[in-house]
C-alpha cells in the first residue's frame, strides 16, 4: 500500500485558510496513489492553547473536510484535530476519515504538559486500531511519541504507526530518533508528519518520514512543504517479526 505523508504549513488559528491551502497538496498525494493520506497535529489551526476559540464539536468543518477528500480521492485521510465532545471536554483528537464517511476518534493521551496543553485539553484513555485493506494502522499524537510503553501495548496488532505532530526545530533530533526507535522496538513501520513554517516566532523544520521494522528510512523531508510518498507492506512487518522474533520475549512491566 502507498502512504503518503503531507509537511504543511498552517495559517495560525485560520481554519478556512488552512483547509483551501492543503487541498491541492492532498489531491498531489492521492495523485500519487496514496491510500492513507497522513496531515499534521491541529493541522488546520496550528497547535492553539485557545481551543475556546478554534475547537470544533465532533462532526465539524475540519472533520467534515477529511471526510469530504477522503471520498473524493477514495483515501484514508489521518490529521489531528480540536474537538468538543458531548461531555463538553476539548480534546487533542486524531481523526481517521474513511472514503465510506466512517470516522475513527483517538484522544491524544499525553497532551503536552511543558506548553500547558493539559490544562486546556482532557487526556485520552483508549488506543486505536483502523482495518486499512488489510494493514493494521494505530494512531498516537505528537507528544504520546516520547511514551514507548503506549506503542509496545500495541504492537502486536499493528504493522503502521501514524504520528501527526506540531515538534518544533529546537527538538528536531528527539523527534528524528523517537520516530526510528519506535519503528526498531515494534518491528512496524512508522508514519510520522509533522508541519513547517513558523507559530509565534517558533519555527518548525518537519523532518517528517516514513521507517520500515528494521528502522530504514523509506522517506523523509527536511524544510519546506512536501508530499512523502512510500510504499508499506503488512507482509514485510510479518517477515521481519519471523526472522527476528523479538517481541515475545518482552516481559510485563515491573511495580
Amino acid at each position: 500500500m502507498r502512504v503518503a505523508a503531507i509537511q504543511h504549513d498552517i495559517t495560525w488559528e485560520d481554519a478556512a485558510r488552512t483547509r483551501e491551502h492543503v487541498t491541492p497538496l492532498i489531491a498531489l498525494a492521492a495523485s500519487g496513489g496514496a491510500r492513507l493520506i497522513a496531515l499534521t497535529e491541529m493541522f488546520a489551526t496550528g497547535f492553539s492553547m485557545r481551543p475556546e476559540r478554534i475547537a470544533e464539536e465532533e462532526g465539524g468543518p475540519n472533520e467534515r473536510f477529511l471526510l469530504d477528500r477522503a471520498a473524493e480521492h477514495d483515501a484514508f485521510l489521518v490529521a489531528s484535530v480540536a474537538q468538543r465532545g458531548a461531555d463538553g471536554r476539548y480534546r487533542n483528537n486524531g481523526i481517521v476519515a474513511a472514503p465510506d464517511g466512517t470516522v475513527s476518534r483517538y484522544a491524544k493521551i499525553h497532551p503536552f504538559s511543558y506548553s500547558g496543553e493539559h490544562e486546556h485539553y482532557a487526556a485520552g484513555d483508549r488506543y486505536l486500531t483502523v482495518d486499512v485493506d488489510g494493514l493494521r494502522v494505530s494512531v498516537f499524537v505528537c507528544y504520546d511519541l516520547r511514551f514507548a510503553d503506549e506503542f509496545w501495548a500495541l504492537a502486536e496488532a499493528t504493522d503502521l504507526y501514524v504520528v501527526p505532530a506540531n515538534w518544533p526545530e529546537a527538538r528536531r533530533e528527539h523527534w528524528r530518533s523517537l520516530l526510528r526507535a519506535r519503528a526498531i522496538e515494534n518491528q512496524a513501520y512508522v508514519l510520522g508528519v509533522n508541519r513547517v513554517g513558523a507559530a509565534k516566532d517558533l519555527p518548525y523544520l518537519g523532518d517528517s518520514a516514513v521507517i520500515d521494522p528494521m528502522g530504514r528510512t523509506l522517506a523523509e523531508a527536511s524544510v519546506g512543504e512536501t508530499v512523502l510518498l512510500a510504499d508499506v507492506d503488512a507482509h514485510i512487518v510479518n517477515q521481519t517479526r519471523a526472522e527476528f522474533p523479538f517481541l515475545p520475549d518482552r516481559s510485563p512491566p515491573r511495580r
